[in-house]
């Protein structure tokens, strides 16, 4: 029993459309009427109800993130967060000051922006001037690379005869000597060295990290990787614990990470242990019952999946055994087959990274393969979209494939300008994050942040994919052709990802409707009224799961 609320003077919205009436009557978890505010505290069940007065703003389903790492994220923002530092400069200056506060055996941290250094890719020599022989590792913003300093690399024994890994490349100058920048696979010859993270600081990383979604309205997700990545270990206990300890309020999920150096022949063996885990966390109340296989890179870097090459003069960026300069492929066709096939089998749905077009058909291509029963059993998507070719748009929609968007890419940026589309070229560059193509498809969509590759506020990812502009940016719109309707873009993050984690239906979570869970929001505005260019001013003002609040904004102080 959790009392009852009454949410008054809102404008109610749910599933794409305006509801009649201006409040909502909350008893024990769930919504109990909709209507007019007066009628409803007028109401038997409405006595002693605790009020919320939305002042006009908008009240609509809570926000479902279907594609986060809330771990990550959180221990991120509690450490060495260079994330808000833009330049190189800015950057440097926050790792002096917190290097000089600091006397552990390593400096551990990330969030820096590619676009902030020469191509992409920092140096040691920078990184060495200000943490001298303290091994540093910095994990970039994408969380596709990382900046060691010359005490890492020696730390890990790279040097100019170390081999690149298969799954990833070590950035080098004119001789061979490694530079300081460690792409993909590379990450892990230096992460396999950064000192064990405490129970109690992982408790509190994820703490942290669930407390900023539940204050950006977000009240269910899937972390993206349960397993050990990039230096970062495997949440599922840390979940267990909280869930276990009734401390974590929210609905969560996760996706079992697919190791890279699956084969055919240990495909049996990894999808049995990956169901062991499953079980596992089942008994503890974590739901992992989805498995994540990366099948490429990213663009910027030149590790994403292409199916022609990067306009690259003397690229050498492919790395997966074909020297032809189309990025990396992480898996064999036969390979990414067999995985899905395994784990499509056992009941697992298939959470895919695919940011090329070579990535996105070969995942298709593989849920294409599967058993049709096999294959309606689980909902399936594909996260992150950004180069998809034109034939593959009506495929998702005739496979029952989820665009999992991440949509505050999908605009003009430093990293897009200068590191992306050169080596893209212009009839690729017009196929990117084809949001507006998948929707008059008929595509399923969801909304997840990637947070902390970006921010973890869905307003400012509800933005973009209506404007395809920056936040605060008056360049020219990426692509305006693919923007989405406001009251598209909000369905993907509320019903469209609830339902893709399993959370809607009837009596579920992610719309207003009388027996539906009370996962609510109230906005501070109501982005509908306004101009399109103001919808990233729009805040969560209360957050509201399963009738109680979690999140309520403070009052602003009065005026003198």
């Amino acid at each position: 029993m959790t009392g009852t609320l009454l949410v008054r003077d809102g404008v109610l919205w749910s599933d794409g459309a305006r509801l009649a009436g201006d409040a909502v009557l909350v008893v024990d978890g769930r919504i109990r009427a909709l209507g007019d505010g007066d009628v409803l505290a007028a109401r038997d069940d409405a006595a002693g109800a605790q009020m919320v007065d939305a002042a006009g703003g908008l009240v609509h389903p809570s926000f479902a993130d279907a594609h986060v790492h809330t771990a990550m994220g959180g221990l991120e923002s509690i450490g060495l967060d260079v994330s808000g530092a833009h330049g190189a400069e800015a950057c440097l200056a926050r790792v002096a000051a917190y290097a000089a506060e600091q006397d552990g055996p390593w400096i551990v941290g990330g969030g820096w922006h590619m676009a902030d250094h020469p191509g992409g890719t920092p140096t040691a020599a920078a990184l060495d001037a200000v943490t001298g022989d303290v091994p540093a590792f910095l994990v970039n913003a994408d969380h596709h690379g990382a900046w060691v300093n010359t005490a890492a690399l020696r730390a890990a024994g790279i040097d100019a005869s170390t081999p690149d890994p298969e799954d990833g490349r070590i950035e080098r100058d004119a001789a061979g000597n490694p530079t300081g920048t460690l792409h993909e696979g590379a990450m892990s010859l230096v992460s396999a060295h950064l000192p064990t993270r405490t129970d109690d600081e992982l408790r509190a990383g994820l703490a942290a990290g669930a407390d900023a979604l539940l204050r950006a309205g977000v009240t269910a997700w899937q972390e993206a990787i349960v397993g050990d990545y990039g230096g970062h270990v495997d949440a599922s206990p840390t979940y267990g614990d909280l869930i276990e300890g009734g401390v974590l309020a929210a609905r969560v999920s996760g996706a079992l990470w697919v190791p890279r150096d699956v084969t055919l022949d240990t495909v049996p063996a990894v999808v049995a242990d990956l169901a062991r885990r499953r079980d596992r966390d089942a008994a503890r109340g974590f739901d992992t019952a989805t498995v994540k296989i990366m099948v490429d890179g990213v663009a910027e870097n030149r590790t994403a999946a292409l199916a022609e090459p990067y306009l690259v003069d003397g690229c050498d960026c492919a790395v997966d055994g074909d020297g032809d300069g189309r990025g990396i492929a992480y898996f064999g066709r036969d390979v990414l087959f067999a995985v899905a096939a395994a784990a499509a089998a056992e009941g697992f749905a298939l959470h895919f990274h695919a940011i090329g077009d070579r990535a996105v058909t070969d995942a298709l291509d593989a849920v294409e393969a599967l058993p049709a029963a096999v294959r309606g059993r689980r909902r399936h998507h594909i996260a992150h979209v950004q180069v998809v070719d034109p034939v593959d748009v009506p495929r998702f929609a005739a496979l029952g494939v989820t665009v999992n968007m991440q949509a505050l890419w999908a605009c003009s940026s430093a990293q897009v300008t200068e590191l992306t589309l050169p080596i893209l070229g212009a009839r690729r560059a017009a196929w990117q994050y084809p949001f507006g193509s998948f929707l008059r498809a008929g595509a399923a969509l969801a909304m997840g942040s990637d947070w902390p590759v970006s921010t973890y506020d869905p307003w400012q990812a509800i933005h973009v994919a209506v404007t395809r502009q920056a936040p605060g940016s008056d360049a020219e719109p990426l692509l305006p052709d693919e923007a989405l309707p406001l009251d598209v873009a909000l369905r993907a993050y509320t019903a469209g990802s609830h339902r893709l984690l399993g959370l809607g239906g009837e009596g579920g979570s992610g719309t207003l409707e009388v027996g539906a869970r009370a996962d609510v929001c109230v906005a501070s505005r109501d982005p509908f009224a306004g101009d399109p260019r103001d919808i990233a001013s729009t805040r969560t003002a209360v957050t509201v799961l399963d009738g109680r609040i979690v999140h309520r904004e403070a009052a602003a102080p009065a005026a003198p």
